[in-house]
């Protein structure tokens, strides 16, 4: 817990909380279930004990805002080929040692949140520059959600979708209020194992599955996962095995799974890069076991990364890293050649927006 002295120009109220005999108030967004004296932050660092009510610190402050290819998410069967506003704040709940987004995450210091937006002005600047969705994303949203939702809600009034990318570690109320604002949703699915999750993130696995299967089956929010594969602890045949047969059973088919490359950060710089092989041998045995949509991330693989029906293996969407190189959907979004429908949220035509990333200011209109 960090205790300090909050500003109270910088916080909002939230409703996720209640208090405790002790005097103390506990956070109730997700299964840490934080308990805080006056004056605490939480593990996430961004929600605080202010005046014996859980505030949010962060709301309208961001890290940094940027467009890129919705591919990055990543969401290869959500409006392929189109342009995301992404953004996030400060902070994250979980503590992964091998976190790739660790200065945003990480963060112990609110100057990080340098750039200042409110959600009616990010839904404005989404539709400016011709994004058909905004992403909150860099550190998880869960902690945020009062300003995502706010966000979401701002973005729908001007038909611009909304995408989460999370690790899934929310409480069940929270939760249903989330994810029923999201459009989309990329949820890290960090390994297979409790013991990883404990000892590698500080969380737990079964709460991560059962916000999986409530989005699959609650909602209609469109699901895909990440598994970032960390040599010689998550990257076993047994692993994936299992992994892979619980999504199809628990999920279905048509989920898409993306398998990506680790590379040395944050506090596992001496555990190697993961080899381009065991991308392709997670997604073997995916495909094995009834995945209809397995990918490989972080390497340049065409063919892992492409889009193929089930039934006939024609390549339905081509992909070069983050452009797309084949768009051969039918206007029905079925394969042409055996009719097979593609699972996904799809257009007519695909979006042109390619691989650049495009770094974004936003002028300052917050008090």
């Amino acid at each position: 817990m960090h205790t300090e002295k909050i500003l109270l120009e910088n916080t909002h109220p939230t409703r996720y909380w209640h208090k405790l005999d002790d005097g103390r108030v506990q956070c109730d967004v997700c299964p840490r279930e934080c308990k805080l004296k006056e004056g605490q932050r939480g593990l996430c660092f961004v929600r605080a004990n202010q005046n014996g009510e859980i505030v949010l610190t962060s709301y309208g402050r961001s890290s940094g805002f940027c467009v890129d290819p919705i591919e990055k998410k990543p969401l290869n069967h959500f409006l392929p080929g189109s342009s995301v506003l992404s953004f996030g704040t400060a902070g994250c709940n979980l503590a992964c040692k091998f976190c790739q987004n660790w200065d945003m995450s990480k963060s112990r210091e609110m100057d990080t949140l340098m750039d200042q937006a409110s959600p009616e002005k990010l839904a404005e600047t989404a539709q400016e520059l011709g994004c058909r969705s905004i992403a909150f994303t860099y550190n998880d949203p869960v902690i945020f959600m009062e300003y995502a939702i706010d966000t979401a809600i701002a973005c729908h009034e001007r038909n611009i979708k909304s995408v989460a990318v999370t690790a899934g570690y929310i409480s069940p109320e929270p939760r249903a209020e989330f994810f029923k604002y999201m459009d989309a949703a990329n949820v890290d699915l960090k390994a297979f194992t409790e013991d990883f999750y404990w000892s590698i993130t500080g969380s737990h696995l079964e709460p991560v599955l059962n916000t999986l299967k409530y989005i699959k089956h609650e909602t209609d929010c469109w699901l895909e996962t990440t598994t970032l594969l960390i040599p010689g602890h998550n990257d076993s045949d047994e692993e994936l095995d299992a992994m892979t047969k619980w999504v199809v059973e628990n999920l279905g088919p048509d989920v898409p799974m993306h398998f990506s490359a680790f590379h040395p950060d944050w506090k596992m710089m001496d555990t190697p890069a993961t080899p381009p092989q065991t991308l392709t041998r997670a997604r073997e045995i995916a495909i094995k076991n009834g995945v209809r949509y397995a990918y490989t991330g972080n390497v340049h693989d065409e063919d892992g990364e492409s889009t193929y029906c089930h039934q006939c293996n024609h390549k339905l969407i081509g992909r070069d890293w983050y452009t797309i190189t084949a768009w051969n959907l039918d206007e029905n979004g079925c394969c042409p050649e055996c009719g097979t429908a593609c699972a996904g949220v799809f257009e007519a035509e695909p979006g042109h927006w390619g691989a650049k990333r495009m770094p974004v200011r936003i002028h300052r209109e917050m008090a």
